[in-house]
């Protein structure tokens, strides 16, 4: 059967249909994780028959990878931005900052994430291995001559990476938990993106 992952453009019914297909399976995969997930259960999301699913992604992997994918380049690029000539401080909280805004604007990725590095990344080691590091050393060397300079305190830089991803994502990961906690008429996000900025200017005071 001819289908729509062959080499020729894609309609924009194709189109439609797949990025409905991707919704869906995000959905399910955020809330059940990938072993968790059925393709009868992203069908019903998408509202789609399981072979119209099939003749878009040939595989539950495949709908899985493609989200990775995508997960990854949107996740990694406000680390690309990271200016080593720009003002230290405000670099470093203008990452904060965006890194707690993925966490509101894309709690579904951050579940999805996170679902897959505590099965240990099966479908992702080659991109945390290689991309993902390639892009924390890169940065790490940023921090570490800013450290060197005396423009910010001296810190383990990798370890400063990993503490915003794990103060950030949190709000994305732990929603339910952190809404129960706080109770009605709170804004998580909003009251995160403050505290964190209070503390991240406070630990990095040269």
């Amino acid at each position: 059967m001819t289908g729509a992952s062959d080499s020729k453009p894609r309609t924009r019914i194709q189109q439609k249909n797949s990025e409905t297909i991707l919704e869906a399976a995000l959905d399910v995969f955020s809330t059940y994780g990938f072993r968790g997930a059925t393709l009868d259960q992203i069908a019903e999301v998408a509202g789609l028959s399981k072979p119209n699913l099939l003749y878009y992604f040939p595989s539950k992997e495949a709908m899985h990878q493609a989200l990775l994918t995508r997960l990854l380049a949107t996740w990694l690029d406000p680390l690309r931005d990271l200016d080593p000539k720009g003002d230290p401080l405000d670099e470093i909280l203008g990452y904060v900052k965006r890194k707690v805004e993925l966490s509101r604007d894309f709690p579904r990725e951050s579940r999805l994430f996170a679902n897959e590095i505590l099965q240990g990344a099966p479908r992702m080691r080659d991109a945390i291995e290689g991309e993902l590091k390639t892009l924390v050393d890169e940065k790490a060397k940023v921090l570490q001559g800013w450290m060197d300079q005396g423009r910010i305190a001296r810190l383990p830089p990798v370890h400063l990476v990993f503490s915003i991803w794990a103060l950030t994502q949190h709000y994305a990961d732990f929603d339910a938990q952190t809404r129960a906690v706080l109770g009605a008429g709170h804004d998580p996000f909003a009251e995160a993106g403050d505290y964190l900025d209070t503390l991240f200017r406070k630990l990095l005071a040269p």
